[in-house]
């Protein structure tokens, strides 16, 4: 049954005066022994943080920041990788009276810059010392501070003079409806917009996962362990900590993607938030690291799980199904656990589409995946996939407190606890987005049977000359199930036939290169490669069965080189700028159209 609204009302009574700084006094003060985190000393040890700790480290660089010049309102920008002291950084700025502004160390210049002069920015905690050199060349006047032990260590130093009533007053008239933070979109089009969340979009939607029986199970109980390794400038992981310190997960912080799998082995999360990306990473990176019989067990143990899955959601696994996958969790399933730390239950995806493969694969290997929908203007996830009825493939449902229609052209539009207060500085940008309370995503979608599912991005129809509407996400999204290819930007807008532009992942290239018995070779040269071509052809080709004919892609071109952050043509975030490849690529673009070839042949 198709809808066009979907709505789950509120569970959670929040008391106005119960802002972030606030909820943290407060369970600090009635579990001070309990451990907020664990943090890795360099011998690979996890060593607790209780809340006490943490408590009394955020409040005395609360006082170094009122003395070295913080006022009540302003905005401070914090810039690091994802560790303790970001988040003492966080609290420590809110319970100074000020607006935390988090900005991905992987910035450019020019993106410092802009956020800093449209902000207002005059103090940033900033880790690395690239970061820091170049927010000297576009912001001299700054006052930046180490965001390390050490240069949080001297800002402590420096506050010992401000008494504990002069910090309490700077939160004492603090409610739920005050601005909290102002989190910069990464912007898949033009400039960042600051979206401003107040501590009611934070704290209140933090309480309604936690009571809402749908979705609050990965945060339910003793023991709960969540392992963040997601930059902390992105409101995914941004949330997912203020959600550890309401229901009392432990947090375990991990700064580097490289140690990500040492990390589940050692921290052993029940739990971890994760863009989609992640979890095709692994799922490629262990199908092409096996040759041989260990192939074949690995990719017959996958089909089996994928089944599982399946059945798990139609409600009904026959005996037959029950003793294959006896067998492949002895062989393959149960091993892979264990390198995910054994005990992981839950993982929440997000910013992205999950490729229903991936998602059977884990599910079925005992892992739920919960797909969720939102963006940094609803504070993270505004649906998500139920566990009570869990459709791979789908963003579920409304969480509590969170309602969600469709307009008349299939754009999604949210209203809700989470929905922001409006874009900073942009009175225009708020009410072209903001009318009601309801905030259009920009997002199209369908509802059928109570779930909400994405089918593409307004703005990025393609118009073929024929005048023939294509989305190119569908497309997009089928070819980055792949593992050689990073990403792909499909074309067609004013042209006469669809096309591509794809890129290779340098990191799975080699292991794929030996799978199919190819020489070592870079991107570049792969790229230029013919037996690359060809198998790469057949992954378009695969991603054509998903469209009509008309939609299809006709041609396609291998750029030589991977879509970089660096470059701007992908967000922090890792979503493609498409514009701006398409200007890096131009001469590629045009050399497909000035010469067009038959579409791509061969079989998935």
């Amino acid at each position: 049954m198709t809808e066009n609204a979907l709505s789950s009302p509120s569970l959670a009574t929040v008391d106005e005066r119960l802002h972030l700084t606030a909820m943290l006094e407060a369970r600090a003060a009635a579990h001070p022994e309990r451990t907020f985190a664990e943090i890795k000393d360099p011998d690979g040890a996890w060593t607790p943080v209780s809340l006490a700790d943490f408590h009394a480290r955020v409040r005395a660089t609360a006082k170094g920041l009122m003395a070295a010049g913080v006022a009540p309102g302003d905005r401070v920008a914090v810039v690091g990788d994802t560790q303790i002291e970001w988040s003492i950084a966080d609290f420590a700025v809110l319970a100074a009276g000020g607006v935390t502004v988090p900005v991905y160390p992987s910035s450019s210049p020019s993106q410092f810059a802009w956020i800093i002069e449209d902000a207002g920015i005059d103090v940033l905690l900033v880790q690395a010392a690239e970061n820091r050199e170049a927010i000297a060349g576009v912001a001299p006047q700054a006052t930046v501070v180490e965001l390390d032990a050490a240069g949080l260590g001297a800002l402590v130093a420096h506050g010992t003079g401000v008494s504990n009533e002069d910090l309490d007053a700077r939160t004492a008239d603090v409610v739920l409806d005050d601005l909290a933070t102002i989190i910069y979109t990464s912007g898949t089009t033009g400039r960042p917009k600051g979206a401003m969340l107040t501590h009611r979009n934070l704290v209140e939607h933090a309480a309604n996962v936690e009571l809402d029986p749908s979705f609050g199970a990965f945060v339910q109980g003793e023991g709960t362990r969540v392992l963040l390794f997601l930059p902390l400038a992105h409101v995914f992981a941004r949330f997912a900590m203020i959600l550890a310190l309401s229901s009392g997960s432990v947090i375990g912080f991990t700064p580097s993607h490289k140690t990500l799998a040492d990390d589940l082995k050692s921290f052993r999360p029940t739990w971890m938030p994760l863009v989609p990306r992640v979890l095709e990473t692994i799922y490629n990176r262990a199908d092409t690291s096996m040759t041989g019989i260990k192939k074949v067990l690995f990719r017959w143990s996958a089909k089996v799980a994928r089944e599982m899955s399946r059945a798990q959601e139609a409600g009904h696994v026959k005996a037959g199904l029950k003793a294959r996958y006896a067998i492949a969790n002895g062989l393959v399933l149960g091993k892979i656990r264990t390198l995910l730390g054994g005990q992981l239950g839950y993982v929440l995806a997000g910013g992205a589409k999950l490729l229903p493969d991936v998602g059977d694969f884990f599910r079925g290997m005992g892992v739920t995946v919960m797909q969720g929908y939102g963006l940094t203007e609803t504070t993270a996830a505004s649906t998500g996939t139920p566990v009570d009825d869990n459709r791979m493939g789908t963003v579920g449902r409304p969480i509590a407190g969170c309602e969600v229609r469709l307009e008349a052209d299939g754009e999604i539009a949210i209203k809700g606890v989470n929905v922001f207060a409006g874009y900073w500085n942009a009175p225009e940008a708020t009410a072209a987005t903001l009318t009601d309370g309801w905030f259009t995503t920009g997002d199209l979608g369908e509802i059928v049977d109570g779930h909400l599912t994405i089918t593409g991005r307004k703005k990025e129809i393609l118009v073929l000359s024929s005048g023939k509407n294509v989305q190119p996400a569908v497309l997009e999204d089928a070819m980055r199930s792949h593992p050689a290819i990073q990403d792909s930007v499909v074309i067609g807008d004013g042209r006469h036939f669809v096309s591509a532009v794809v890129a290779l992942d340098p990191v799975l290239l080699p292991a794929w290169l030996e799978a199919h018995d190819l020489p070592p070779m870079d991107v570049a040269q792969a790229s230029v490669n013919e037996k690359v071509r060809e198998l790469i052809g057949r992954a378009v080709a695969a991603a054509n069965e998903h469209v009509s004919r008309a939609e299809a892609i006709k041609e396609y071109r291998i750029v030589p080189r991977e879509f970089s952050e660096a470059r701007e043509e992908l967000t922090a975030s890792l979503k493609v700028r498409r514009a701006v490849v398409l200007e890096h690529f131009a001469d590629v673009v045009e050399a497909i159209y000035a010469k067009a070839k038959p579409p791509a042949a061969g079989n998935a």
